[in-house]
């Protein structure tokens, strides 16, 4: 089964406070839509991924794409969550899709455990949605808050997002809802006279709605943590060539750096400090260069391998420090695309990366200008 996902990112999120749209504002160093994003996007099951957003918002998507590594498409929303989630279907129309997951920009902690149970249950069902138990005690209340009877909360439930459905279910389910507009999708299918199944949701998948959300999402992400280091080092020889690969960038200097892969000193060191963090060894041991595979490949692929083991562990990077030591090339004209590259490939804001260039006054290999050296110190979160 095909599945993809809309991710409704359009509104505007006031009560959350901010001066921004609440799915743009910062979670502990990092976008709360790049997190969303990570989850969604990074899942096995998850084919592609539609964001659906305000017009207005092209420069904080632009900051999000700087932030993750992850494939994405935008299309425009309309004035309504109904009115986005039908953009967001009319974009995976011309290769629709066997099933699709509906989720709230504003609810980044989603766990991959929850996104499998939807997708096991689409194999039995059209509409299943993620829900939680009531716990309090519920009533019924007047606009004034005067209390009109108890709620028997064993027959109620919390829905929650992503939520999952047939994508031809959903599709003719918003056909027939008209002009009019609900609160989310189990709701369209509940009106067209579908049933909607549930499975079991997570109290961590909470939707950052008010300032305190966000001061308990911070404290979630910040409490429960440590930081670990990781250090890498590497060298390549020098020689005359047309381009050269460093931090991700190709160089036209008449020189290019001699290795197995496309010997890319830079994103190598990072690659070793990532492992680094992970405690899963270095570069030579994932990606020897005595395996032909591996002849001439891009040096992302690595660097996003280790991106992965780190993720594993439970761990993302929150900062990144290169030093690149050589007489020649010179760094300078480079420098700012290298960091916006290597903050893509990270997934952090180019902030909390830095690329630094020195020199060992014409002293050794690289003062002879024979080869290049790269140090890299990766910082990163553990859980």
């Amino acid at each position: 089964m095909t599945i993809d996902a809309i991710i409704v990112a359009a509104g505007r999120g006031e009560r959350a406070g901010g001066g921004i749209p609440k799915q743009f504002r910062s979670l502990a160093s990092r976008s709360v839509l790049a997190r969303t994003l990570d989850a969604l996007a990074g899942h096995a099951a998850i084919r592609r991924v539609v964001v659906v957003v305000n017009p207005q918002d092209t420069d904080h998507v632009e900051a999000v794409r700087g932030e993750t590594a992850r494939s994405f498409t935008t299309v425009p929303g309309g004035a309504t969550r109904t009115d986005s989630v039908r953009a967001g279907l009319a974009a995976l129309a011309d290769d629709a899709p066997d099933a699709v997951m509906i989720h709230d920009a504003a609810r980044p902690f989603l766990s991959s455990a929850l996104i499998d149970r939807l997708a096991e249950a689409l194999d039995r069902h059209a509409a299943v949605i993620p829900a939680l138990p009531a716990t309090d005690a519920l009533m019924r209340v007047m606009t004034d808050g005067t209390i009109v009877e108890p709620v028997d909360r064993a027959v109620v439930r919390a829905a929650q997002t992503p939520q999952a459905f047939r994508f031809d279910t959903l599709s003719a389910a918003y056909a027939r809802l008209g002009g009019g507009g609900l609160a989310d999708d189990a709701a369209v299918i509940l009106a067209a006279g579908g049933q909607v199944h549930t499975v079991e949701g997570e109290a961590e998948n909470f939707k950052l709605t008010m300032p305190a959300d966000f001061r308990r999402a911070e404290a979630m992400l910040m409490g429960e943590t440590i930081t670990v280091s990781g250090q890498g080092f590497d060298v390549h020889r020098l020689e005359p060539a047309e381009t050269m690969w460093l931090c991700g960038v190709e160089l036209h200097e008449g020189l290019g750096l001699v290795g197995h892969s496309d010997a890319d000193a830079g994103l190598h060191a990072v690659t070793d400090a990532v492992l680094g963090c992970a405690g899963a060894g270095d570069i030579g041991q994932h990606f020897p260069p005595s395996d032909p595979k591996w002849k001439g490949a891009a040096s992302d692929a690595f660097l996003l391998h280790a991106l992965e083991l780190l993720g594993q562990a439970g761990g993302e990077v929150i900062h990144a420090d290169v030093t690149l030591i050589a007489e020649r090339p010179k760094i300078g004209p480079y420098r700012e695309a290298m960091r916006t590259r290597l903050a893509q490939l990270l997934r952090l804001d180019p902030k909390r990366v830095n690329i630094k260039a020195t020199t060992t006054e014409k002293l050794g290999f690289t003062g002879r200008g024979e080869g290049l050296a790269a140090q890299a110190i990766v910082t990163a979160r553990l859980s």
